[in-house]
């Protein structure tokens, strides 16, 4: 399942997990009060001169957004307002907007551009949303850790939509929960019945800041990611993801001792970021503190065991590195948790395909075009059958 979703933060280049001890905790500092990280200005000079929109720059409509707003804001009903602004958003006739992914922009680019990634486009839907005085809300959506390869680094993707809230009337009980209205770009997710929570509009700055951020240190450009990273943990101070990240990058620059501060900040602030764990577990063992390592790792395990995505994970990196063998053991393992997820498919076609089997790679192939819901991708994967019937 590829999914349409915003970057929350990255991974590092590879995970590893080393022999586990039997403790299913995390080490008392993790869980008691823990002072806040340092920000390290001095090792980022001129990152204030980097350019970081605002948060009214990030929410601004254009004259022609206003306009669609103004043309749903007729409507008296929600729900009525609420499927007119869908069928502006989706249908062929209107924008027709369409995700993609690392296209992190503000409102009026993602309108403008009519694309965008998953974060970017439910801002904007927000932003016109609130003109049409539609009354809505930003939910988080707990789907499982998912990771994307973005060059040497492991991107884990998060996934946030749009609740509208229905009117109260004093003879009618609204309850939030049940009666919200998602407007939500990910069909998939969608129809999952995933954990959701309400977030204030504060952590969505952050997740966008996070995003900015996160790209700017895989171009290499540590400036601007210090700029942006630290814009995201100063609008949400709480906002693990954003210290994770902010952690990769003084590890990054050197600072290793500051980032391991940093990794165990982000960690205190939640207790599910298995990703600075992961990230900080490599750190204590190169370092020889292999104790703590065990028993991050232990705690890691734990909480992925069930996860085919971390296998899937576990599949592509041994792929990266050249061990076809093991990486088909991973992928496998995907697959017996959750047969229905079409990337795992393609996973095995690309690995027999290195290993010079055009027929497996051809029968995975189809197995992932069978899976896929997408026509987007169903036109890549099709593309890429002819390659190998051409091989073949």
């Amino acid at each position: 399942m590829k999914k349409p979703q915003m970057f929350w933060f990255v991974g590092t280049t590879l995970i590893f997990l080393t022999a586990c001890q039997s403790s299913n905790t995390l080490p008392n500092y993790y869980l008691s009060n823990n002072q806040a990280s340092e920000f390290l200005d001095e090792k980022f000079m001129g990152y204030q001169a980097i350019f970081i929109e605002t948060e009214n720059e990030i929410f601004a409509l254009s004259a022609e957004m206003k306009k669609m707003a103004k043309k749903i804001g007729s409507e008296r009903d929600t729900r009525k307002k609420t499927k007119k602004l869908l069928q502006y958003f989706f249908s062929p006739e209107n924008i027709n907007l369409a995700y993609k992914s690392g296209a992190n922009v503000i409102a009026t680019k993602a309108f403008q551009n009519k694309e965008a990634n998953c974060l970017s486009l439910t801002i904007m839907a927000y932003a016109i949303a609130q003109e049409a005085e539609l009354n809505v809300a930003f939910q988080s959506v707990d789907v499982p850790e998912y990771w994307v390869r973005n060059g040497r680094a492991n991107m884990l993707t998060g996934h946030i939509n749009l609740a509208v809230l229905e009117e109260k009337f004093p003879d009618k009980k609204v309850i939030w929960q049940r009666t919200a209205i998602e407007i939500d770009f990910d069909p998939y997710v969608n129809k999952k019945s995933f954990p959701k929570h309400k977030i204030n509009k504060n952590t969505v700055l952050a997740m966008f800041y996070n995003n900015k951020g996160a790209t700017a240190m895989i171009h290499g450009d540590y400036i601007s990611g210090y700029a942006y990273l630290k814009q995201a943990t100063q609008v949400d101070p709480v906002f693990s993801s954003a210290w994770g990240n902010l952690a990769i990058l003084y590890r990054l620059k050197g600072l290793e001792q500051k980032a391991i501060d940093t990794y165990r900040y982000a960690i205190y602030l939640n207790r599910n970021n298995l990703t600075a764990m992961a990230n900080l577990s490599m750190l204590l063992n190169k370092k020889g503190e292999h104790e703590e390592a065990k028993l991050l790792d232990s705690y890691i395990m734990r909480k992925r065991a069930n996860n085919p995505y971390y296998y899937a994970l576990l599949g592509d990196e041994k792929y990266y590195n050249g061990d076809y063998k093991q990486a088909i053991n991973h992928y496998k393992k995907a697959i017996k948790l959750n047969s229905s997820i079409h990337e795992f498919y393609f996973g095995l076609a690309k690995i027999y395909y290195m290993l010079d089997d055009v027929d497996k790679a051809e029968s995975y192939i189809r197995k992932a075009m069978a899976k896929n819901r997408l026509p987007r991708l169903d036109k890549q994967y099709l593309a890429k059958l002819n390659v190998l019937n051409q091989v073949d």
